[in-house]
Parts: structure tokens; sequence; C-alpha cells
């Protein structure tokens, strides 16, 4: 984005073949590579460095791409299951939570992890930087973009499903450099990507690049970083829901640095990975063991995604069979993709806030439900070292204790819409 910009305390990595280069502002590919792969980053500062809570999420700084703080953040919390645990009679079960919980130290105002991407992302946002960023989400994503691009007057265009339109709830009005677009009733996340995508050949706007932003994934990553600051070790076994992958592919990528750290141990987690059933894209993949995504009718798709409770986790095409994708990291780390219904999520659901005394969205209840089953089943031992990522909690008390507004869209977009027809629209949005 701008040639100038030249950050210190961090290179970029080709997974695939391992060439480091320098950021150039807003990187997302390995340059001269032909074959798909994601870049990670590579610190200068090679052990976990967690500074004053005050800081928020930009605590964990020395290990994100970030070249200003921005104001507003909070970081992950863990702590040591009591409820829960002894419900499970697990000796050693640490959550970390992402959302709502003043009590513990939390207090994320969209309820949900995604806002360590958020502002990760943004922080990654030079001065320089022009142009609106645009974000396409199910959900939670855009809420927490709307949210941290509205505090710090960064330039935003959403592009959501509009049967999603419940998540885009806000404790305060949204300043109007937010903009939010939709793909009409009935369309999916997918069809959002790919309006966002063609937004995105416009002059003006530029690709945020979910999995492939550095940044997304190392703000996600905070999560694990949390935990193993807490903990004092790294964990046996990781249990979170996934949509796109992209936060256990960000445990993953943690996890390697901590290694490198050398103080918390040296071994991989585990990944318990779990889907919501019908709409399981990567749990069939695995099961079938294909680095390819199995094929999957659009029409079905759409009805597959209307029907689980966690919307947020109905990605079509994750970023599971690129290098250093959530395949790779399966294969590397051990683990087992795993399939929860909608039933026994509301019913893991209950059993947090009773155990626990506080709710959580869908799909950190996916996760629950995930490692509820699998200790039930006896296989995971009663004394290892659990991280359960509780990816969003506290909404239902958030809402009660302050008033919400829905931001609403500023035009409803047919599922595939022409090139031209976008431009007319986002020319009367942002002239």
């Amino acid at each position: 984005m701008t040639e100038d910009f030249k950050p210190t305390h961090y290179l970029l990595q080709s997974i695939k073949t391992g060439q480091q280069f320098s950021d150039q502002g807003w990187t997302l590919d390995a340059p001269n590579e032909k074959e798909p792969t994601l870049v990670r980053t590579v610190y200068e500062e090679v052990q976990l460095v967690v500074k004053d809570a005050s800081m928020g999420v930009f605590r964990f700084d020395e290990w994100l791409p970030v070249t200003r703080y921005l104001q507003g953040s909070s970081a992950p919390v863990t702590y040591k299951s009591e409820g829960l645990a002894k419900y499970l009679g697990l000796e050693n079960l640490y959550i970390t939570f992402s959302g709502y919980w003043p009590e513990k130290g939390v207090h994320m105002r969209t309820c949900s992890f995604k806002e360590t991407e958020a502002y990760s992302v943004c922080g990654r946002i030079t001065e320089a930087t022009k142009g609106v960023l645009v974000v396409a989400s199910a959900g939670n994503t855009a809420r927490a973009f709307a949210r941290v691009c509205s505090d710090n007057n960064v330039p935003l265009l959403l592009c959501v499903p509009e049967d999603n339109l419940d998540a885009m709830w806000f404790d305060e009005p949204i300043n109007d450099n937010v903009k939010l677009v939709c793909t009409r009733s009935g369309s999916d996340y997918f069809d959002a990507i790919h309006l966002s995508n063609k937004v995105v050949t416009l002059p003006g706007f530029f690709a945020e690049g979910g999995a492939r932003n550095v940044a997304r994934r190392d703000g996600m990553g905070t999560t694990t970083l949390s935990a193993v600051d807490f903990i004092g070790q790294i964990p046996d076994y990781y249990f979170q829901a996934v949509g796109s992958g992209t936060g256990a592919i960000a445990a993953w990528e943690a996890n390697d640095r901590l290694i490198v750290d050398g103080r918390f141990g040296r071994h991989k987690m585990k990944l318990m990975v779990s889907q919501n059933a019908p709409f399981l894209a990567i749990y069939n993949a695995w099961k079938a063991d294909s680095r390819q995504l199995l094929p999957l009718d659009d029409e079905d798709a759409r009805h597959q995604a209307e029907t689980i409770v966690a919307k947020v986790l109905s990605n079509r095409f994750p970023p599971y069979p690129i290098a250093g994708g959530l395949y790779d990291c399966m294969k590397d780390a051990g683990g087992d993709v795993l399939a929860v219904t909608n039933e026994a999520a509301m019913e893991a659901a209950k059993v947090f806030l009773e155990t626990e005394g506080n709710d959580i969205h869908p799909a950190a209840a996916v996760a629950t439900a995930s490692l509820i089953s699998e200790v039930q089943a006896g296989r995971v031992p009663k004394e290892a070292t659990i991280m359960l990522n509780i990816t969003g909690g506290g909404e239902a008390r958030f809402k009660r204790e302050k008033e919400v507004t829905y931001l609403k869209p500023r035009h409803v977009f047919d599922i595939n819409p022409g090139t031209e027809e976008i431009k007319r629209v986002l020319e009367q949005l942002f002239k």
C-alpha cells in the first residue's frame, strides 16, 4: 500500500518455500511464487513478551505485525476451570474466554474474539494507507471490524448476508466511515465473499485478506498466548469450533513460536476442531483424508448454512487445502475434526452457563460440546492439560446491561450482482 513502510520487528515468510521478505505494508502473498501458500510472520523477538494488561490485545505486540496502537481493545483472558472441570472430571481444564466478563477482566464490546483480529489488522494499516478496507463476514467479524473501525476512523465497507443482520448490534451507534451492504435473503457467507471480491477490483478499495492476512491470524493467536502465559506450558489439547479454521491455524503458528521460545515445552498441542452439523465442509474432507474439499452443491450449502445454530461456522471455501492451511496444521499437530449437532451445542451452552456462570456464543457452544463428547467417550485423558477456546460469550448479559442499536444496510444486492451495479452503488455511498 505504501512504498516507504518497512517494519523492523518482523519479516514475512512463505510457508511453501521458506523464502523470507519484508512487508511492503499490506503484503498478503509471497512474491514470485506460483503455487498458493500462506505467508507467516517471523518476529525478531523469539521469546513471548507479555506487557501490561492495560494495553489490551497490544500487550502481545512483539508478536503482532502492527505499526500503531488503537484504543479500546481487550485481550482474551485465561482461567482454570472449576465448574465445567468438575462436571467432566478433568484435572487441568483451562478456559480462554473472549467476550464480555468484567469480573474476569475481559471487556470485548462485541463479545467475540474477532476483536483480536480487527485490532491487529487495523493496527497493521499505516497512516499512509489510502482507500476503503473491505471485509466479508457471516456476522461476528463484521461486528468487530465495524466497532474498531468506527472508533478509530478507518474507512470500511462490510459485506454480510442479509439473513445474518441480527449480528450487527452495537452498544453505541457506528460512525459514517463504516458502510454495510448485504447479499439478499437466502444467500450465505460465500455469497458475501463473492461480492467483496468484486468490490476490491474497483479503484479505492482493498481486501482485508482473510486468512492470508498475517495480522488476522496473529491477532487470533493471542488466545493461545494468553493460555500459555497463564498455564506456564503449552497445552496438550486445543478445542475450538471452526468455520474457516483460521483460528486453529493461528494457534498452530503460535505453538511453533512458543516451541522456539523454549520455556513452555517443545510439543504440539493436538488440534481438536469442531463443526456444526450438517455444515461439515472441513469435517468431510478430513474424514476422507483429502487435502481438497469435497464437492458441495451451492443450494445444498446455503440450506445447510441456514440449518445450523452457529451461522459463523458456515464457510464453504475455508483455507484448508492451501500450503500452511488447516490440512497441513492438522497433519502436523495431530488431533481430529469433530461434528456437533445443534441439539448438542445448545445443551453444552446450558452446561457452560450452569457450571461456569456466563452465556456463550453458539460457535463456542459447539467447541464445548465437542470437548464434552470426547471426554465422555474416554478419548481425552482426565489429567491432560486442555485449552478450551471460548471464542465468544457474555452477549446475553451485555445486552441486558446495555442498550443496543442495529446497523442497517445501505444497499441489498442480489446473490450475483454485476460489477457495473456494484460500482454505481458504491460511488453513491462513498462520494
